[in-house]
């Protein structure tokens, strides 16, 4: 049996929770294996929406199990609450979610370090979520941290204090006075968490499992923000590639099957950071407008451009990516002229290659084609798709080298077209 992996390839928001949602029924397990809240997986159906931070996609289908993996970082006060939201939408949790003893917890404090640390960067923000990712990978690579494991033993009480007070001593060093009034709840959570869900050795059991069926491994961001491979330094901290899936899941290499791209049909990013194709002008508000671009997570108006198949390239190269999924077709449907960036010029140079910095100028060399101007959201098979957009989609194949096999033209998990 196989792990088949998804993962973003761009700056994050591709569509990976729909993908998922979407897939699921053919898989019993759908594992996270990195990220923290910092991830904002949308899925509607049935008229409804939701986002997920931490909770994998498959929490919807009956008879999925869902796991946590070691490689994610877990704040119990926003599992808890968004284990209510599902309850009270009468999505059953109970029995249906497996937590990874490895994993790594984020506390209150790591969430005021995450601010302050932002702060005193001033002009040079990276644009983080603040939601206490940064800090809480820097513990767990710093060998400080806390994980999930060690609230089941009866010195975790003093494991917590001592690496609170870690903190509030950096806090002070950034002129922040630390606050308390989180620390009751977070403390009511971690009650919650070993009373509603199952703590594992989850690289026993995800082997476990997967000799008894294939796997989904669910990625978070997107591959442009890895921590090594993406535009550093406005990354996250967690590895956002194919690679990411093993370390964060405890499967050996040879276990992956599938690597399945999810890109939208344009380009967004949200925060600080290079963006080569970015449109300052009324066409990248329509994009902004049309597909809706406000963070899940943040909140905040995501950047628009035109597709980058530079990066896209590089993605898939280091991802080794089998199939593409191409999300928020839709969103181009009224545009007269459809371009794609193809080659970078830096300094007056021609390049196929995403380079070491990119805060040097770029100039996207791009290719234009003719918009297809008819809604594909009423589309359900490849011969209702216009020839317009069908030609764009093939051209995409044609640079990647990766057959596009979904494509999705609404939000709902109904519109989606598979080839």
């Amino acid at each position: 049996m196989k792990v088949d992996v998804v993962i973003g390839l761009q700056w994050g928001d591709e569509g990976k929770g729909k993908v998922v949602d979407v897939l699921t029924p053919k898989y019993s397990v759908v594992a996270r294996f990195q990220g923290g809240p910092n991830a904002g997986h949308t899925l509607e159906f049935d008229g409804k929406k939701f986002v997920l931070h931490t909770i994998p996609s498959g929490i919807f289908r009956g008879g999925t199990v869902n796991l946590i993996g070691n490689g994610v970082v877990v704040d119990p006060t926003t599992l808890a609450d968004e284990i209510d939201t599902l309850n009270a939408a009468g999505v059953a949790t109970i029995g249906k979610i497996l937590l990874s003893k490895k994993a790594h917890l984020i506390l209150p404090t790591h969430r005021a370090l995450d601010a302050a640390q932002e702060a005193a960067k001033g002009g040079a923000k990276i644009g983080s979520t603040l939601k206490g990712i940064g800090p809480a990978y820097t513990d767990k690579i710093g060998r400080a941290g806390l994980r999930v494991g060690d609230v089941l033993h009866p010195d975790f009480k003093k494991k917590y204090d001592a690496l609170k007070q870690k903190h509030v001593a950096l806090l002070r060093q950034l002129g922040c006075a630390p606050g308390g009034e989180e620390e009751e709840k977070w403390m009511q959570c971690i009650d919650r968490l070993q009373n509603e869900l199952t703590i594992v050795d989850s690289e026993y059991e995800v082997n476990e499992l997967l000799n008894k069926g294939n796997i989904l491994a669910e990625g978070a961001q997107g591959s442009m923000l890895d921590v090594d491979f993406g535009s550093y330094p406005f990354v996250t901290s967690s590895s956002t590639v194919c690679a990411g899936a093993c370390t964060g899941l405890g499967v050996a290499p040879g276990r992956v099957g599938e690597v399945i791209g999810i890109f939208k049909a344009y380009c967004t990013r949200v925060g600080s950071g290079p963006f080569p194709t970015e449109l300052y002008d009324e066409v990248g508000e329509q994009m902004r407008r049309q597909g809706c671009e406000l963070g899940s997570t943040t909140g905040r108006p995501r950047r628009c451009g035109w597709l980058d198949l530079v990066a896209l390239r590089y993605s898939i190269m280091l991802s080794g990516a089998t199939q593409l999924f191409m999300m928020k077709a839709d969103v181009m449907d009224n545009f007269d002229a459809v371009k794609v960036a193809t080659g970078y010029k830096i300094n007056g140079e021609a390049t196929d290659r995403y380079p070491y910095e990119v805060d040097v100028p770029v100039e996207p060399i791009y290719k234009e084609f003719r918009g297809w101007k008819m809604p594909l959201s009423g589309c359900r098979t490849e011969k209702d798709l216009p020839q317009e957009f069908l030609g764009y989609v093939t051209f995409i194949e044609q640079q990647t080298g990766v057959p596009v096999k979904f494509i999705s033209v609404g939000p709902d998990r109904k519109e989606t077209v598979l080839r």
